[in-house]
């Protein structure tokens, strides 16, 4: 056994070099740009003067690590730009044209984002034409885009949705670029999961290719969690507090009943996070079943007898199942299986009502004339529909202003969130190619299995 030593030991060969990734500037293909001075150093809020010797303003050796561990892994290590105000920017605050459009599924803090863009444009650099794009991308060309200002957007923080309206589909590049040229948009914010970065990974390139003086910023929006790189996206946290109150309800019905089973399905299509999470703060949880595990009903070790013994030990159980779980033993027609929604993805078969029936069926013929309560809760709307709590308003406004600061400076084709608890910015390109699974041999998958004692599903 090894022992603890206070003698000294050299461990300068364990770590690895570090590498930046840098991010676009519009200098790179946009010649003559200008740089001024920094507006900030007249607002009355901040006095960037006095707080310079403390480092007010960013500069490019100010970084954030993204493996703040010693992997011992032959992957190489990153780091990332800072984000937050530089000494010089690139705009004209009083030429800045600003696009503002939201994109894909409902999120708690949509709104929260957009209107602390609105009020840091407008307060922090004095940018007075900031536009909405409604309906998603294909309201740049489809429909007029929708002025805002701070007396518009003041009370959006507190309602859920996008108040700018959504949509899937609609992305028509030429369409898109062709009508940011049109109304002379100068910076264009796009809030959306991985789909959407993708769709920006393409406006950005043919920006750049038209050398148009258009900045591009993807501000990354998905409530389950999967978008890669960054700690979490907004909205996560809302979307984990509103999951334990259906898994709440879901207990009091399997508690109140004969052999009842609270069934609650969250969403999470190719990623867990919220099953799981919720699974951890909610210790109600008997079972959680996510896409990133296969599972199966019948036999030694199967879902089925699991609930079994629980039901014989408790009288009841809650079962949490992500709906991206189990799609592979779901019987699919031929039709179902080439089915695709307006972004291209497969359409889901719903694994909560399907494992409602099989459980019915499975007690029918195992337990027959024994009492049996199947209450199935799906709050997939409810959970994305709802504000933002208090932490994630918070989030959104960070990455708002993270977002303003970085484009003002003249970064492009980058995306803002945090990185070990620093934000930063990430090459848009990098975000879009990136994914967030649940590890499962990570301790946090460990914690969730000692909760609720529910087998591996593997077939021995």
């Amino acid at each position: 056994m090894a022992e603890c030593s206070n003698s000294e030991s050299d461990i300068s060969k364990l770590f690895k070099p570090i590498y930046l990734k840098e991010v676009p500037c519009l200098s790179h293909y946009v010649p003559n740009l200008q740089t001024r001075p920094n507006p900030l150093d007249h607002n009355p809020y901040f006095h960037t003067r006095q707080l310079q010797q403390h480092g007010f303003y960013l500069t490019q050796s100010d970084l954030v690590l993204r493996q703040i561990e010693n992997d011992p892994s032959p992957l190489p290590r990153f780091a990332y730009h800072r984000a937050g105000p530089r000494k010089n920017i690139r705009f004209d605050p009083s030429h800045v044209r600003v696009a503002i459009v939201t994109c894909g599924g409902l999120c708690p803090g949509l709104n929260t984002v957009v209107r602390e863009l609105v009020m840091g444009l407008w307060h922090l650099y004095g940018v007075r034409h900031i536009l909405g794009i409604t309906a998603g991308y294909r309201g740049f060309y489809s429909s007029e885009p929708l002025p805002l200002n701070p007396k518009l957007v003041h009370h959006w923080h507190n309602v859920g949705g996008t108040l700018l309206q959504t949509s899937r589909g609609g992305f028509d590049l030429k369409d898109i670029v062709d009508a940011i040229q049109n109304h002379a948009f100068n910076q264009v914010y796009i809030i959306g999961g991985d789909g959407t970065m993708r769709g920006a990974v393409k406006i950005f390139d043919e920006i750049r290719r038209r050398k148009l003086e258009v900045a591009v910023v993807g501000i990354p929006k998905t409530v389950d969690n999967d978008v890669g790189i960054i700690d979490k996206s907004f909205g996560f946290q809302t979307a984990v507090e509103m999951a334990q109150e259906a898994i709440s309800a879901a207990h009091v019905e399997a508690e109140s009943a004969v052999n009842g089973i609270g069934l609650v399905k969250l969403m999470g299509r190719s990623t867990g996070h919220i099953a799981l999470h919720a699974t951890l703060s909610s210790r109600d949880v008997d079972c959680c079943l996510i896409p990133e595990i296969d599972f199966y009903l019948e036999g030694k070790g199967g879902l089925f007898e699991f609930l079994g013994q629980r039901l014989k030990e408790n009288g009841h159980a809650v079962l949490v199942v992500a709906e991206g779980a189990g799609q592979d033993i779901i019987p699919r027609t031929d039709s179902q299986k080439e089915e695709r929604d307006e972004s291209g993805n497969l359409v889901f078969l719903d694994v909560g009502v399907w494992l409602k029936s099989e459980l019915k069926n499975w007690w029918a013929r195992d337990h027959p004339h024994e009492l049996f309560t199947v209450k199935y809760i799906d709050p997939t709307y409810m959970i994305r529909a709802v504000h933002a709590n208090a932490t994630d308003n918070l989030y959104c406004t960070l990455l708002a202003h993270s977002a303003i600061h970085g484009v003002m400076a003249g970064y492009t084709g980058f995306v803002t969130g945090p990185i070990n608890g620093n934000y930063a910015y990430i090459p848009l390109e990098d975000v879009a190619q990136a994914n967030n699974p649940v590890d499962t041999k990570d301790h946090k998958w460990s914690w969730v299995r000692s909760v609720t004692n529910q087998p591996d599903f593997v077939r021995r």
